[in-house]
């Protein structure tokens, strides 16, 4: 039996694990616990522990790390805090592997605090690019703490094969196998009004802005920009989410509010849908707005186009889909004023699950893995 400790700590990254979260639990020489942190905890990010809890997963340990204030210094004691937080939960339950998902610092802090105690680490998501943000460089220092990688394509597999790691180890799991929308499973439109408390009058727009946390200056203009764009459809019904717990996030967060203040009859702030709640809201918009890589993984797979403002996912791969434009309001208006005229009710076509199956592609790497084998982790050169 293989205990497998999984590391949460946002609604961003517990959604695209839900898939392979299953499929561990489902395996029966596996002890799957999660450690639940970060935004996960946090009231204005909807509490999302609760949405784990009603999956029926076991939670291990709830670890709140997430210091008052979002500025670079309470983000950087909220990493320190998290270091220690996990070192001690991970020698309580002393798993034989962590799981870790993306590029945030709470991740990382899992991660370093695993490194010494002889823990297999296991990484989803490395090789991405994403200039916009910090979190660029904490994704690559993740891949090289980490002993086995789960990566989206062939490029991504290519960039950590360039880093140093045994292409043995290196996994694509295509993001197909992990968006949270899907052809099924979704709220009808009633439903999806309930739970919101508004009508989803066409067209609907599902937007999420995040900080530009390499550029404030970027985070706020654009966040203003994007907003007057909106008022420049008036009859459009704008559900928003909340951004990350990151620096910035919270001016933003009471920009959003006071905007939905404003605008009460047409406006929602939606902490957090959950994944059934989300895959929803998706396939009944007209399109995807902001910054969020939701809009260049998940509205795509719906067959919904994206309107994708600024820096932020500079880097990543996108599809035709996607509508790029810069942080400035005519632009963005523009793009938006473009979908909005070609929506129908009806989304495009929506790609199905793969036919990939996740008990091989990571259910069984991590269920052989052994820190014996990986107690030395050499550079891997490649004969280029």
């Amino acid at each position: 039996m293989r205990k497998v400790c999984a590391f949460t700590g946002s609604r961003a990254d517990y959604s695209p694990m839900f898939p392979i979260l299953t499929a561990l639990r489902a395996d029966p020489e596996i002890e799957l616990v999660l450690l639940v942190s970060g935004g996960h905890l946090v009231p204005s990010q909807g509490m999302t522990v609760n949405e784990i809890e009603r999956d029926g997963f076991a939670i291990a340990g709830r670890l709140d790390v997430v210091l008052s204030g979002d500025g670079p210094t309470a983000l950087a004691k909220s990493l320190g805090l998290g270091i220690i937080s996990y070192a001690d939960e991970l020698r309580r339950l002393a798993p034989d592997v962590l799981l870790v998902p993306g590029d945030r610092y709470e991740a990382f802090a899992a991660a370093v605090a695993a490194l010494p105690q002889e823990i297999v680490i296991a990484h989803v998501g490395g090789g991405q690019l994403t200039y916009g943000v910090m979190d660029e460089r904490i994704r690559h220092a993740l891949s090289k703490i980490a002993h086995i990688h789960f990566v989206l394509t062939e490029g991504d597999r290519n960039r950590l094969l360039r880093m140093g790691e045994n292409p043995v180890h290196v996994h694509v799991v295509p993001a197909t196998a992990l968006s949270p929308v899907t052809p099924d499973g979704h709220l009808d439109r009633d439903a999806l009004e309930s739970s919101l408390g508004i009508a989803l009058r066409p067209p609907v727009l599902a937007i999420t802005y995040h900080p530009v946390t390499v550029d404030d200056a970027e985070s706020a203009s654009g966040l203003e920009a994007l907003l007057t764009a909106l008022d420049h459809q008036p009859t459009a019904t704008l559900v928003f989410t909340a951004p990350n717990v990151d620096h910035g996030g919270g001016a933003i967060l009471q920009r959003i509010n006071e905007y939905v203040g404003m605008n009460p009859s047409r406006a929602v702030l939606a902490p957090s849908l959950g994944r059934e709640g989300y895959s929803s809201l998706v396939r009944c918009s007209a399109a995807v707005v902001g910054n969020s890589s939701s809009g260049l993984v998940d509205a795509p797979l719906a067959g919904v186009p994206t309107v994708n403002i600024g820096s932020r996912q500079a880097g990543r791969n996108r599809p035709s889909s996607v509508i790029d434009c810069p942080a400035e309001t005519a632009a963005i208006s523009a793009a938006i004023a473009s979908v909005c005229a070609r929506h129908t009710e009806n989304p495009g076509k929506a790609h199905s699950r793969p036919s990939e199956d996740l008990r091989e592609l990571v259910v069984a790497p991590i269920r052989q893995a052994s820190y014996s084998s990986f107690r030395k982790k050499p550079f891997f050169d490649q004969p280029w």
